[in-house]
């Protein structure tokens, strides 16, 4: 009797935990918001680069780090608004590199990131145009991102 009820709790658990899991709702971990809120390339430099010159679009970097609170909070509370989606995801290829991972820090370097959060605009040819740093709300950051667009040259 033990072992019955042994090899129906060895088939019944994992049913249940997925069970448990198909009715939770999807948490978005990634860097993108498709509520509305500005789409990021989780893809490489080269890759926005490519896809910044076939557009011809200027690319907006988020050169964040893991471990930096207000880069946590850009994307918590600034990225994620329709507002900065909107203006953000039509005028712009949008990508976020951790500047201390993978090609991280030879971009770092190439643009002297020397603070978190850094926001670059950069032309289609991987040049900057303009940037800032530190924390901004959504208006703040649309405010950016349309001098940016006035300084850069088609």
């Amino acid at each position: 009797m033990k072992k019955n009820l042994f090899y129906l709790f060895l088939l019944g658990f994992p049913l249940a935990v997925w069970a448990f899991s198909a009715s939770t709702p999807f948490k978005n971990t990634d860097r993108s918001f498709p509520a509305g809120g500005i789409q990021f390339l989780e893809s490489s430099w080269p890759k926005a680069l490519e896809r910044a010159q076939k557009e011809n679009k200027p690319i907006f970097l988020d050169a964040y780090a893991s471990w930096c609170g207000p880069c946590k909070m850009l994307k918590k509370n600034t990225f994620s608004k329709k507002e900065a989606g909107d203006f953000f995801n039509l005028h712009f290829i949008n990508v976020s590199l951790d500047m201390e991972k993978g090609e991280g820090p030879a971009l770092a370097d190439k643009f002297a990131v020397d603070a978190y959060p850094t926001l670059i605009i950069a032309d289609k040819n991987g040049n900057i145009v303009t940037f800032t740093k530190g924390y901004m709300n959504a208006h703040e950051l649309v405010e950016f991102g349309k001098y940016g667009l006035n300084k850069f040259q088609y």
